[in-house]
């Protein structure tokens, strides 16, 4: 079966790490891609599950990178996660941050009660992609998990690419914790469909003219697969050919990276998942 037409596309949900660039090495292509939508109209949206930095650190890193952009251009694990806590309740409730300085201010600036310290009155545990982590911290959710706490996590990333390879995301830390407390969180972000369907809301595009494009089957994909919308593999991060076999969400589109994704959208060529 022919795989649906991309030039009809004109919001693209980009992820991040692995699919635009990895650490501080812009991918080729990137900036064309922009260019591209912007010439056709459309509109791109950088969705991140990546909750270790700010939006405005995520501005000033593309800038280094020679993007310009906006805070109304990205959707974040933690925009998702401050509308989760909002819907159930968390406003009045003190919340262990158990991620970045970054993580905590996030949350902080959203209107909620954090701390970074273990106390009888935390209600709730809070996990992101902590690149400060300590075993302070590990000590700290393992007694308030035990205390029976709610779990809830930013996002489900086994690990974040870097130019040497994968660290361990705030999936591979919750499972940590599970192995020591028997305690699994709640995960929001990717492969939850909140991220691009409020995407859709906010900008008034259909599900028929939106493009999700990462490089993580089980998050970016089922993402896209959850909220009805076409997606695109990269093949330039974490997820491979062998993964796209063993999980049951499938790529509408596999593409080796985003410089092939322009080209597609420009000529109407791409790798069919009927080739798999």
């Amino acid at each position: 079966m022919e795989n649906p037409p991309l030039q009809g596309k004109r919001l693209f949900l980009l992820d991040m790490d692995g699919t635009i660039y990895l650490d501080d090495c812009l991918f080729d292509g990137t900036v064309d891609f922009l260019d591209y939508v912007r010439q056709i109209g459309g509109k791109y949206l950088f969705l991140t599950n990546n909750s270790s930095r700010s939006v405005e650190a995520y501005i000033e890193k593309l800038a280094r990178l020679g993007i310009a952009s906006e805070k109304d251009d990205f959707l974040t694990s933690v925009d998702a996660l401050v509308i989760y806590l909002a819907q159930h309740g968390y406003r009045d409730k003190l919340l262990y941050a158990f991620g970045t300085a970054s993580f905590r201010a996030q949350l902080s600036a959203a209107g909620f009660t954090v701390t970074d310290r273990r106390s009888d009155d935390v209600q709730a545990l809070v996990c992101g992609f902590d690149t400060e982590l300590t075993f302070q911290k590990l000590e700290d959710a393992c007694i308030l998990l035990g205390r029976g706490v709610d779990f809830i996590a930013a996002n489900p990333d086994w690990v974040c690419p870097t130019w040497y390879g994968y660290v361990p995301d705030c999936g591979s830390v919750c499972e940590m914790l599970f192995r020591a407390t028997g305690r699994r969180p709640v995960f929001i972000g990717k492969p939850q469909p909140e991220m691009a369907l409020l995407a859709m809301e906010r900008y008034g595009f259909s599900a028929a003219e939106t493009l999700l494009i990462g490089d993580r089957v089980y998050t970016d994909i089922a993402c896209a697969v959850h909220a009805g919308v076409d997606a695109a593999l990269v093949l330039s991060g974490e997820s491979t050919l062998e993964d796209v076999r063993r999980n049951a969400e499938k790529p509408t589109h596999i593409f080796e990276n985003i410089r092939a994704v322009l080209t597609a959208l420009q000529e109407g060529e791409c790798i069919h998942e009927a080739k798999l």
